[in-house]
Parts: structure tokens; sequence; C-alpha cells
């Protein structure tokens, strides 16, 4: 579906492609309801602007310095444990943040996978077996996790793809959790961030190499 169709021009901010078609039906459940029972077709106008809203995509500024890795989505980070030799940093996202994903660092996408899983919270401590899609960079990793109500995640990366740090590779519908697996030679003292801390897809730097 096109990027900017005929409603584009009068919303205040861009959302991701997906977002006109989840809130077509409210939308058109509206033009046929307002008539006869307006105050449904309000509510479902509100539902299909909300819709839009939580879907919404704005433009970052992501730091050009050396060495330094940016979080891979907007919310609170949840998850800062050691896994075997390397770190893992993941970030909750609440049903308010922006939900596009980007890469906290640049490289070339080597596989992309999806596993089918349960449907946690994304903040409980089990969300880890939840659905999940795994972006595999080589060097890291950024799994997105499924929440126990988004069971939809989009990647818009493929193998093959190379991808600048804070660059756009997908999003997800209605909460959810991005965790970065990140690069060996980073360690506890490299990173910037702490369980609690609010951070910015692509603009929040959450570990610096030496």
């Amino acid at each position: 579906m096109a990027r900017n169709p005929p409603l584009a021009t009068v919303l205040p901010f861009d959302v991701v492609d997906e977002a006109w078609r989840l809130a077509l039906a409210p939308a058109l459940a509206a033009a046929v309801t307002l008539p006869f029972l307006p105050p449904v077709g309000i509510g479902l106008l509100a539902l299909a602007f909300g819709v839009l809203w939580f879907h919404r995509d704005p433009d970052r500024s992501t730091p050009d310095a050396e060495g330094i890795v940016v979080a891979p989505a907007d919310g609170t980070v949840s998850v800062v444990r050691k896994e075997g030799e390397r770190l893992r940093v993941g970030v909750f996202m609440n049903v308010t943040d922006v939900h596009v994903n980007r890469a906290p660092l640049a490289g070339e996408v080597r596989e992309v996978r999806h596993r089918p899983g349960a449907n946690r919270p994304a903040f409980d401590k089990e969300s880890d077996r939840n659905e999940q899609v795994a972006i595999d960079f080589g060097e890291y990793e950024l799994l997105v996790i499924a929440g126990w109500f988004a069971r939809r995640i989009h990647p818009s990366v493929e193998p093959g793809d190379a991808v600048d740090r804070g660059e756009r590779v997908g999003h997800v519908s209605f909460g959810s959790r991005a965790d970065v697996i990140l690069p060996a030679d980073i360690d506890e003292t490299d990173l910037l961030v702490s369980e609690g801390d609010a951070v910015r897809a692509g603009e929040t730097i959450i570990a610096e190499r030496d």
C-alpha cells in the first residue's frame, strides 16, 4: 500500500505502511455508522486514528561518532544480562512508544529468522520464549519479541541488505520488546544504560566500544 495515501496529508505525523491497512476497517465502519449512530461512529473514528497514531514513524537523528551502539527501540531498558560470552540488552516498548525498530550498528543482514512461540507479556521474564523474529548481522543480532497482544512483527530487511546504524529495519504492532545481542568485544564496562532507563530508537547510545 502507498506510504502516503490522501489522508496522510491531514495527519501531523508519518506512519508505517501497515497502519493504513489496519485502520481501514474501523474507518469504513465509522463512515457507515456515523449517520445513524453518531457516538458509535465517533468512537470508531477515534479507534482508526489511534491505530495510525500507534504506528507513527518519526525521523531520528542518529549520532555519527565511531564505536557507538544505539538503542533498537523506543521504551524502557528491561533486560541487561550476560548470555555466554556476550551481553544482551532488551528494550520494552509500551503501547505509547514508537514501535519502529532501528539497527543498533551498521552491518549486512545475514539471516532473518521467525520463531513461533508463546505470547506472554513482553515485560515478563518468560517472554524470551515468545514468538520472535531474529535479524542476524553476524557481529550482532537483533531480536524482536512479540508481547501478549502483539502478533504482527514486520521486518523490512532481508538477507544481503546493508544497513546503516540507526536505519529502520522493521516494526511491530501493539506492545513488544526489542533485544540486541551485542558484539563479543563489548563488555559491561562499555554499557551506558541500565535497567529502568528510557531510550529512543536510533538516538540513545546504549554502549560505546573502547
